[in-house]
């Protein structure tokens, strides 16, 4: 039984050729025994007609806040007041901006400043408007000063021919936020509430010369989608954060700390650990860094170019020795051959609480995947075998165990 059942959705859709997907939102959420109502912009409408949304909810499509004969009034309060939720899906930067900044010269804006409920929003616009500082200043302080849940948009086509970010969330996307949304609020309070949460995630770079550098093919894609679960579950989160382009969570709970090479990363992480209550690291930090980097390009000036390599300093196993009673130290394990064994080293030679192992040899796994195969193994030796997911469900997993071993101090 889906927990949108009988959930009272109020569906903003504003003037954007991603409005289509609306339509098919429309017919998913009702299919998952929502009901939904739908506003239009006048823009909307010439897009999808109001005929398309009124079949599909059952339910007249608002578009003006009086009908054709200017006899009824569409009370805005009482739509804000009747909602469970409110979605526009999609947000274009003119409605996103007219919500910052309290305008409502139409039924949409004004209903979401008469809401009580809380409010999602899924972007659509181009590539340039949506990276336009004056749109990220508007979604800043929607998300955290009004408190709207941001569904992150898509990086693909976009209909003006340019390739980037900018694409509303496809309609399953949506869906599953907001099932999670209400999956976390009927679900007892996670442990992790109020905890502090220190994350490592991405690669490092080890410049070589002020063009080149060393480094590996480390996305953070799985430090970043366990940033997104510790949220959910109501912690706040500190993400130590390499050099990797990615769409950021827009929370009042969440802090980042950019940096570029293994001693940068070094630094934050151990004046971060300090107050933490849990250490994932997840970063692909760089074993060996260059000794003597070069101030100046180095020139091919011959057929071999010898570089003097030394050891980086090992985070995990300086927060092993400075962990203490009640604090949990997370670490990662990629290999390729002794898989269980090398883990089970690291594990106990670092004084972690578990580790995560993935092997290169699994498809789906490791570096530049959406996927991960990992195996948990505890500081008891208890191994755990988990089958391919997707990296949400994986950090979820992993989560579960912080969980489990807190409940049990």
């Amino acid at each position: 039984m889906s927990v949108l059942l009988g959930k009272k959705i109020l569906l903003g859709v504003c003037g954007s050729i991603a409005a289509y997907k609306a339509a098919l939102l429309t017919r998913l959420l009702v299919k998952n025994g929502a009901e939904v109502r739908v506003i239009m912009t006048q823009s909307a409408a010439g897009f999808v007609t109001p005929l398309t949304f009124s079949t599909l909810s059952k339910h007249e499509t608002l578009t003006s806040f009086y009908n054709e004969t200017g006899q009824l009034w569409n009370n805005h309060v009482e739509l804000g007041l009747w909602a469970d939720a409110m979605l526009i899906a999609p947000a274009t930067a003119n409605t996103l901006a007219k919500m910052a900044n309290g305008l409502c010269d139409n039924l949409l804006t004004a209903t979401y400043l008469s809401a009580r409920c809380p409010v999602f929003i899924a972007p659509a616009m181009d590539l340039d408007m949506w990276q336009h500082a004056s749109t990220q200043r508007n979604l800043a302080w929607l998300t955290q000063q009004a408190g709207t849940t941001l569904i992150p948009v898509g990086d693909g086509e976009l209909a003006s021919g340019l390739w980037g970010k900018g694409r509303m969330a496809e309609p399953e996307a949506i869906l599953q936020c907001l099932e999670d949304f209400w999956s976390a609020n009927n679900a007892a309070p996670s442990v992790l509430k109020g905890k502090n949460i220190l994350i490592t995630a991405g690669p490092t770079h080890e410049p070589i010369d002020p063009v080149r550098f060393i480094g590996n093919r480390s996305s953070g894609k799985m430090g970043l989608a366990l940033v997104n679960a510790a949220l959910q579950k109501g912690a706040n989160v500190w993400l130590v954060l390499g050099p990797v382009s990615a769409e950021l969570p827009q929370h009042p709970n969440f802090h980042v700390m950019p940096v570029q090479t293994a001693n940068e990363m070094f630094q934050a992480t151990v004046q971060l650990f300090e107050n933490a209550d849990v250490a994932i690291l997840a970063a692909a930090v760089s074993d060996y860094t260059p000794e003597k980097p070069s101030d100046t390009k180095i020139k091919k000036t011959g057929q071999t170019l010898t570089l003097h390599l030394q050891k980086t300093r090992d985070i995990l196993a300086h927060l092993g020795n400075l962990k203490r009673q009640g604090q949990i130290l997370v670490g990662f394990a990629l290999e390729t051959d002794n898989e269980l064994k090398n883990a089970q080293n690291k594990l106990h030679k670092k004084n972690l609480d578990f580790i995560v192992l993935n092997s290169m040899r699994d498809a789906g796994a490791g570096f530049q995947h959406g996927t991960n195969k990992i195996t948990i193994i505890d500081n008891t030796d208890f191994t755990e075998n988990f089958p391919l997911k997707n990296k949400t469900e994986v950090a979820k997993d992993i989560l579960n165990k912080v969980e489990n071993i807190l409940t049990n101090q």
